[in-house]
């Protein structure tokens, strides 16, 4: 939606008593370095991510109905229909996370990370476009340590104290390319290729206080690779409350897809993995992703958008165990739901003479997210948190720097689980100018 007017883009821890592994294993100490992420990447195919744009990203995340000349949305590709100038986004981004247990212990975590490559431009101005995007799909970066007591000999009594050490980091990451196109002035379609693919490392280190008890490590490497589509479509209506106003409903559809998944095994003494290896493999069916939003733009000033967002986990499948899921045995997966809504505000609206501030565009939004796993059977793992941002316009006509802010907190320290309270840093540039204009004769 056209919320900035077009003229502007073409002018220019140590966690004690950490039993959320009792899913896994029976654990009685737990601790993280500085460098990782949240405990609960460890389950299923790690933490789920996503990236639409920086705009996007401050307004909650949603804005499946949601166009703008200066960004283009990756979270419904009916939307690159409207495109009037080729648009490039890079960005990185900082979390910082305080995980705290049943205990109140707990530790401060850092880690940064680089956000979504995108690129885009018109075929036909405000007609056909297309885009290419490198995005974040999942996220697995996690370390726990847990330590317990080994009764080696029952009648003399004979003890001998243990630790393991987990750690797992990788992900999935996904290449998106395809087109959008508008048909008439009310409703455009859209669809892409989705390439996921991406290496899921994992480690179990156990080790003994014993000199004549073995030290061991397992490690696993999982190869997936997978490709899948997603269809876009937008329909939209002008000058619905007054004449410079607009209402847009849309919905997306990720189909769902089988990743070919390979997985070595290697086996050895203390941090050698060489002695042992074992390739095993299959496939993980992941389900398909629904998106459905609306969004309401007025005065090229203010715009509002809400959004749903679902998809039936329950429904996963694997030849290969995963943390929270063995095939045959048992699953802690579920349908996963998520709900956004935000809002923005240029004051300038479409007049470039206005000052500095007032040509900011202001952006504030949340969201609610039911997660597709299950630490403990029957307990959601549930994410509330709130987002924010500015975009701040430079010297170069059709480029803007946006920074984005994103505090909130996941999980709960009932049930001997961890609570995480996180922050996010996200900077975005977004360039954009004309290209392929044919020069006129004079």
């Amino acid at each position: 939606m056209a919320v900035m007017h077009r003229r502007f883009l073409t002018r220019s821890l140590r966690l004690p008593a950490l039993v959320l592994l009792v899913a896994c294993c029976a654990p009685t100490a737990a601790a993280q370095s500085n460098d990782d992420g949240s405990i609960y990447s460890r389950f299923g195919l790690g933490e789920l991510r996503a990236f639409s744009s920086s705009q996007i990203q401050a307004l909650g995340g949603g804005g499946t109905a949601l166009w703008s000349y200066n960004y283009v949305n990756f979270g419904n590709p009916a939307t690159w229909s409207h495109q009037a100038a080729t648009r490039a986004a890079l960005g990185a981004r900082l979390d910082n996370l305080r995980a705290t247990d049943a205990q109140d212990n707990s530790k401060r975590l850092t880690a940064g990370s680089l956000n979504a490559v995108q690129f885009s431009f018109p075929l036909l101005t405000d007609r056909l476009g297309t885009a290419f995007a490198f995005e974040p799909y999942s996220r697995v970066n996690y370390r726990v340590q847990t330590a317990g007591q080994l009764v080696t000999d029952p009648t003399a009594q004979d003890t001998s104290q243990y630790q393991i050490n987990y750690e797992g980091t990788g992900g999935l990451q996904q290449i998106r390319a395809g087109a959008g196109y508008r048909l008439n002035d009310a409703l455009s379609l859209g669809a892409s290729v989705d390439v996921i693919f991406g290496i899921i490392e994992e480690s179990r280190r156990t080790s003994f206080d014993r000199a004549d008890f073995v030290q061991t490590n397992l490690a696993t490497s999982t190869r997936l690779v997978g490709v899948t589509g997603t269809f876009g479509a937008l329909l939209s209506r002008k000058e619905l409350l007054g004449q410079d106003d607009e209402l847009a409903v849309a919905a997306s559809l990720t189909l769902p897809v089988g990743l070919e998944s390979k997985r070595t095994l290697t086996l050895g003494q203390s941090l050698n993995r060489d002695t042992l290896g074992t390739q095993l493999e299959g496939t993980m069916d992941l389900p398909l992703s629904l998106r459905f939003g609306l969004a309401y733009a007025t005065d090229n000033r203010w715009a509002f958008v809400a959004d749903a967002r679902y998809e039936p986990w329950s429904s996963f499948s694997s030849d290969l165990a995963l943390p929270g899921y063995s095939p045959g045995a048992g699953s802690r997966f579920q349908d996963r739901l998520r709900l956004s809504a935000g809002v923005e505000v240029l004051p300038a609206g479409a007049d470039l003479l206005d000052p500095y501030f007032r040509r900011v565009a202001y952006r504030l939004g949340f969201y609610f997210d039911q997660a597709y796993v299950t630490p403990v059977e029957g307990v959601d793992l549930n994410t509330l948190a709130l987002t924010g941002g500015f975009s701040l316009p430079s010297v170069f006509a059709g480029t803007r720097l946006d920074i984005n802010l994103e505090a909130g907190t996941r999980g709960t320290t009932d049930h001997n689980l961890v609570r995480d309270v996180f922050f996010g840093l996200t900077a975005t540039l977004n360039v954009g100018e004309r290209w392929f204009v044919k020069r006129k004769l004079r």
